[in-house]
């Protein structure tokens, strides 16, 4: 059974008047028919200090996600799963940084053949060739997943959809320092430029999608 449209973790902390604002947002929600999943910096800093509070790690670690992060882990690895079965790209953004630091988590990392993207901004798509490869692929959809969500995701999807791209953010496989800025934002995409969706939506369309093509 199909969630409402509100149904999101932002439930606690949109009042009702703001939802009754943003009604005329709502739209069935999909994912299109020839997507690519962009994983945006799953650096090692997001998870330093373990699966903490980040009021605890930040003393040492500052940056770090801390249990944020590690939330997201499971549901990103089951993201990627469904994708390389279902054949659809995995395309990965990090930061120029060389150190151990800015190395992609080694549980979420590329598998052979993968493209990582190298960016210099905070979009994927701001001075890269992200955009020329997405269309040599003819790919229409993107599948957002990774950090920071009010950061380089939503400068990303911003950019996505500014392109012509319809986007999907993976709501458990987003994350941010601050549970309210991470919920805030992702009310506001949903509503602006992107469907924010739950994973098992994703991994649903994904099954869906490694079937058709198994068949075919």
């Amino acid at each position: 059974m199909a969630r409402d449209f509100e149904d999101h973790c932002w439930k606690d902390v949109i009042d009702a008047d703001t939802i009754q604002i943003y009604q005329a947002y709502r739209r069935k929600i999909y994912v299109g028919d020839n997507p690519a999943v962009l994983a945006i910096d799953l650096y090692n800093k997001a998870y330093r200090g373990g699966d903490r509070p980040v009021k605890e790690v930040d003393r040492e670690f500052s940056g770090s996600c801390g249990e944020h992060a590690w939330k997201a882990m499971a549901p990103t690895q089951a993201l990627f799963a469904a994708a390389r079965r279902a054949t659809v790209p995995i395309i990965y953004t990090i930061g120029r940084e060389v150190h151990d630091t800015y190395a992609i988590k080694a549980e979420l990392a590329p598998a052979p053949g993968e493209l990582v993207v190298y960016k210099e901004r905070a979009s994927a798509f701001f001075g890269t060739p992200l955009i020329a490869h997405l269309q040599q692929k003819r790919i229409d959809s993107l599948i957002i997943c990774g950090e920071s969500t009010s950061g380089c995701v939503r400068a990303s999807t911003v950019d996505a959809y500014s392109y012509g791209f319809h986007n999907v953010v993976v709501e458990e496989c987003t994350y941010d320092r601050s549970l309210i800025t991470h919920k805030v934002n992702l009310f506001d995409l949903h509503h602006k430029y992107a469907d924010v969706m739950h994973i098992e939506e994703v991994l649903a369309h994904l099954e869906g999608l490694a079937r058709g093509r198994k068949v075919a």
